[in-house]
């Protein structure tokens, strides 16, 4: 049976609509499911940001160069970008039980070792590992909610699942900033290392492995490695393209091997009987659209968020810790309106909640745009928590979307579909909007100097000011008379948030396009197909 075949027959198949009997004891119970999964998602996603703190602290203590530095995020981006939907088909295979709790195993194990290391070399290893087993941990949770779950609590569930992602992510920079700044960088990494254990002991207890009935029962090792290549020259070509330049043979090199591996990937998946992403896939109008959703939400959110940190310490001079605080109001509504936003999905369907939160967050981005030096915090306040508002509905919807379009046995690949254009859309909107701020600097910076009438700077330190810039430091020294530090720093930072206005104006258009995009989007065709297989 050709993979089309088994796609369109799974959509085709009459669904289990009678809703489950509710489970009796403590395994498989759909509620406990989730608490169980959303302890492991918690130390997967608050690893992402959390790290960013603990980074001139490992520098500093392991005497490591920024290139050395830059590998410890590198390293780990790269390995979870290119595992993720190959971790999902290990889990439709062997089921995701058995993979989220290998993830969870291997993720505090790697967590502890970092925290161990007396060399970076051994730190980057190890983070490589983080990668690769959180990977396998989160395309299986999502498996496990959509098996577990009847069809008129997925989207709660899936709610609930977003608000622990989107509190974690947000949450990471506060609590890294407490660990480093009152024990040490160690435990950064090893706080994971209890938190494992935690979710190992309840995935043991309550767990129940799912496994639908036409399961993949092979591989397709050469498309493994064909989607394993492209996925890296993508994500490495928009890690390094700042650095080298994005008309740099070497970047245009990366990306151009990354549109051929996938079209040759693509031609690959039509003659494989069990195929690593069967195509038929995103013959589904509303998969295809959930996942342009997700990669342009993460455009938006992640590659806005890239400069908000460095605004608020930089530029309003706020500790770490502190910048976690200001940040709270998107943390604490996208907590309390993802589980409502699951709601809603659910009795309103996708589309107008997707658009509605796409349009929240592009008048969001709009409003940061207005964003000044002296802007106070109330007034952040208020577009940090449109932002939140706008965001829950599109990690849920968009969620939903791609997971519920999907067969009950491809729900690990849709679940690596989703994480792999959560990673892209992020990695892409750094990098874009990055080149949009260096950019802007780069042009305003020598005439902004000038007119604050400024010893005249040479090329080579007028581009060794703009590296500052764009990050908003002020390219002073301590020798320097205070007048003349205070108008460079008036200089530097207004040029920053000027960089900074438009980088968010362009993250607004995609928010729009992303509006778009959102309504083609519709509730999952197979969703029902969940809460009504096998049980292992």
């Amino acid at each position: 049976m050709t993979s089309q075949t088994t796609v369109e027959k799974a959509s085709r198949e009459p669904r289990n609509t009678a809703v489950p009997a509710p489970a009796k004891g403590l395994r498989g119970h759909p509620w406990l499911t989730l608490f169980s999964v959303a302890i492991g998602v918690m130390m997967v996603a608050l690893d992402g940001t959390i790290v960013a703190i603990a980074n001139p602290a490992i520098q500093h203590d392991l005497k490591a160069s920024l290139a050395d530095v830059q590998w410890i995020t590198n390293g780990y981006m790269l390995a979870l970008a290119v595992s993720l939907i190959t971790a999902g088909k290990l889990g439709d295979r062997f089921g995701h039980r058995q993979t989220f709790l290998i993830g969870v195993v291997g993720f505090a194990a790697a967590s502890g070792a970092i925290g161990l290391s007396d060399s970076v070399a051994l730190v980057i290893v190890f983070r490589v590992l983080q990668g690769l087993f959180g990977a396998l941990l989160m395309p299986a949770a999502l498996g496990l909610l959509r098996a577990t779950f009847p069809a008129e609590k997925l989207n709660m569930a899936i709610g609930i699942w977003g608000m622990v992602i989107g509190a974690s992510t947000a949450g990471g920079p506060i609590l890294g900033g407490v660990l480093v700044e009152h024990v040490n960088w160690q435990s950064v990494f090893f706080i994971n290392v209890p938190v494992g254990v935690i979710a190992l002991l309840l995935g043991l207890v309550i767990l129940k492995d799912h496994r639908a009935e036409n399961a993949p029962r092979s591989f397709d090792i050469g498309g493994i490695v064909l989607l394993s290549q492209a996925m890296f020259c993508l994500i490495w070509a928009l890690i390094k393209g700042a650095e080298w330049g994005w008309g740099d043979y070497k970047t245009l090199g990366f990306l151009g091997g990354a549109v051929a591996l996938f079209v040759v990937f693509a031609i690959s998946q039509k003659n494989v009987r069990e195929p690593l992403i069967p195509l038929a896939m995103f013959r589904s109008l509303p998969l295809s659209a959930g996942t342009v959703l997700m990669v342009l939400m993460a455009f938006a959110f992640m590659g806005g968020l890239f400069f908000v940190t460095f605004y608020l310490q930089n530029v309003h001079g706020l500790s770490p810790v502190d910048s976690g605080l200001h940040l709270l109001p998107l943390t604490g509504m996208m907590i309390v309106a993802s589980p409502v936003a699951g709601a809603m999905i659910t009795k309103f369907g996708p589309r107008v909640p997707l658009v509605g939160g796409m349009v929240c967050t592009a008048v969001a981005m709009f409003g940061m745009s207005r964003l000044e030096v002296g802007t106070s915090t109330l007034t952040m306040s208020i577009w940090f928590g449109l932002l939140g508002l706008g965001l829950a509905p599109v990690m849920v919807g968009a969620t939903e979307v791609i997971v519920g379009n999907a067969p009950m046995e491809l729900s690990g690949v849709a679940g690596g579909l989703q994480q792999s254009a959560m990673q892209v859309g992020g990695s892409l909107g750094t990098a874009v909007l990055g080149a949009v701020m260096a950019s802007q600097v780069d042009s305003n910076l020598g005439d902004n100097w000038k007119a604050a009438q400024l010893p005249p700077l040479s090329p080579q330190q007028l581009d060794q000011a703009s590296s500052a810039v764009e990050v908003g430091i002020p390219p002073v020294s301590g020798n320097m008379p205070p007048e003349i530090a205070q108008k460079i720093t008036d200089v530097a930072h207004d040029t920053f948030v000027s960089g900074m206005s438009t980088a968010f104006t362009v993250a607004g258009v995609v928010a729009v396009a992303a509006a778009l995009v959102a309504t083609l989007a519709k509730r999952g065709q197979n969703a029902e197909a969940g809460a009504g297989v096998g049980h292992i």
